[in-house]
């Protein structure tokens, strides 16, 4: 004990500076969010190298599930694959004579293991073991066999950051399968297993196990991936809209393996999208000139019949 005391009373001033250290470093990563979000931020060699190490030990223990999972989810794929062969068959013999364009696949796939995740926090993210280098793209959507996890926002050479659907920047645009009414999905912060679509018509029927699933109206995501299933009716403070319930399809919590989904027509779809914001534009400034020479013109013709009744009243 007495030794005890001798080293911490020859070496204070170093535990004192120790200390004094991680105070400013608290400070400085709690104060300033650039710090901040280059400190949390894991989309790097030496943070990438730390989760990758993680993830190969935790991940061996979900191969069961997983597994079982994927097995479900091909079965009800393989009768898909039926159902359209006989689909397509009746279609050969009610049109026997016109020929069947073979359709262009729009969307690829990069398979990506998750090194990093998070589902606790108020703003979540996910890390995976892909990058620049891989051909991961920001604005990529991501999916597990489940479902819909994120889109990606932050790219480096060997990973990727990604928005996952458990954070309040996410808004993803989707629909009931049903009946095809659409809205947007966000998250509230509370549990991870549940989210709110929103901004639904009232006039719409919803029922309980509803599926709900991507609506395909942005380059992100495909049309009809699965989101989640409507378990009831939300709060919903706008009384012109209704917003539900939803239970996510992805298990966030056991997040393993993930696919990024790249969409071939991407640029075309922006190109195309820009050219019509240019467009409206263009139309706008249009029709703003053409107000201002339309009051303009009212302008000189009040100042003109000014001028005239001057001249008149002078006469007089």
């Amino acid at each position: 004990m007495h030794n005890l005391l001798n080293f911490l009373v020859k070496h204070v001033s170093w535990f004192v500076f120790i200390f004094y250290v991680i105070i400013s470093c608290v400070l400085l990563f709690n104060n300033n969010p650039y710090q901040q979000s280059v400190y949390l931020t894991s989309a790097n060699g030496v943070s990438a190298s730390v989760f990758n190490l993680y993830s190969s030990v935790t991940s061996y223990f979900n191969l069961r599930q997983i597994n079982n999972e994927l097995q479900q989810r091909n079965a009800a794929l393989e009768m898909q694959v039926i159902d359209l062969n006989k689909q397509v068959d009746n279609l050969k013999l009610q049109f026997p004579d016109t020929t069947i364009q073979p359709i262009v696949r729009q969307y690829d796939y990069v398979v990506a293991n998750v090194i990093s995740n998070s589902v606790s926090q108020p703003y979540n993210y996910i890390t995976i073991d892909r990058g620049a280098r891989d051909g991961i793209e920001p604005e990529m959507g991501v999916v597990d066999h489940n479902g819909v996890v994120g889109i990606v926002n932050a790219v480096g050479n060997h990973s990727a950051r990604i928005i996952s659907l458990l954070n309040p920047y996410m808004r993803l645009s989707c629909k009931v399968k049903r009946n095809n009414y659409f809205g947007t999905m966000t998250w509230d912060g509370r549990s991870p297993e549940y989210a709110t679509l929103q901004e639904l018509p009232k006039q719409g029927r919803y029922i309980k196990g509803d599926t709900v699933v991507t609506s395909g109206y942005s380059a992100v995501f495909p049309e009809g991936i699965i989101v989640g299933y409507v378990v009831g009716k939300a709060q919903d403070f706008n009384g012109s809209f209704v917003s539900l319930k939803v239970k996510l399809a992805t298990n966030f919590m056991q997040l393993s393996t993930v696919r990024a989904v790249k969409n071939r027509m991407k640029v075309e779809l922006k190109a195309l999208e820009t050219k019509d914001e240019n467009k409206q534009a263009l139309e706008q400034q249009k029709a703003q000139e053409s107000k201002k020479k339309k009051l303009e013109r009212e302008a000189a013709k009040k100042a003109a019949a000014a001028q005239s009744n001057g001249k008149e009243a002078k006469k007089q």
